[in-house]
């Protein structure tokens, strides 16, 4: 069985909507953030710190072909991960990409003041950075095999729409 993997913008969702998911499909969840932060001994802000994000980013693209072997699976990614179109063939080798997204607006309430958020940390203005990093990953984001919009959802509502959605290879 195909594995569902979550990507998409800090702040959309893609950890709890993907916990909720496995639990309902009776499947294990992975975040690919956690494996890099155990693997390395270190929070993903401590990571960005210490070796910055592109190698940060060699790092995810060593744990997505890793993770992207496992079937019946629902992965989480991190918001940048399908920039790296080698990180999206890996996925779609045994996977339905899905991309949660929200405005700018929305994903700036969620995250807030939140302290992990390495990239979010370093911005000046945070609304505005938001917006660019958006507008730069459009492209990698509409190679997704379908969106969802996660504004103004409960994250149970966003796992119900994923149902709806998925194609039936995902199920056999």
């Amino acid at each position: 069985m195909k594995n569902i993997v979550l990507t998409g913008f800090m702040g959309t969702g893609k950890t709890t909507v993907g916990k909720i998911l496995a639990k309902k499909l009776n499947r294990e969840f992975v975040d690919t953030d956690a494996i890099i932060e155990e693997r390395l001994g270190a929070t993903i802000s401590e990571i960005f710190k210490k070796i910055g994000e592109p190698k940060f980013r060699e790092f995810e693209t060593q744990t997505i072909a890793l993770i992207s072997r496992l079937q019946n699976y629902v992965i989480s990614c991190g918001g940048g991960t399908v920039v790296n179109p080698v990180n999206v063939e890996n996925l779609n080798k045994n996977g339905i990409i899905v991309n949660l997204y929200a405005s700018a607006d929305h994903i700036l309430k969620r995250i807030g003041e939140d302290d992990t958020r390495p990239l979010i940390k370093q911005m000046l203005n945070p609304f505005d950075q938001i917006k660019k990093l958006l507008a730069q990953r459009q492209k990698a984001y509409e190679q997704c095999s379908f969106a969802v919009n996660t504004e103004d959802k409960t994250p149970e509502q966003v796992a119900e729409e994923i149902l709806k959605k998925l194609p039936q290879t995902v199920f056999s």
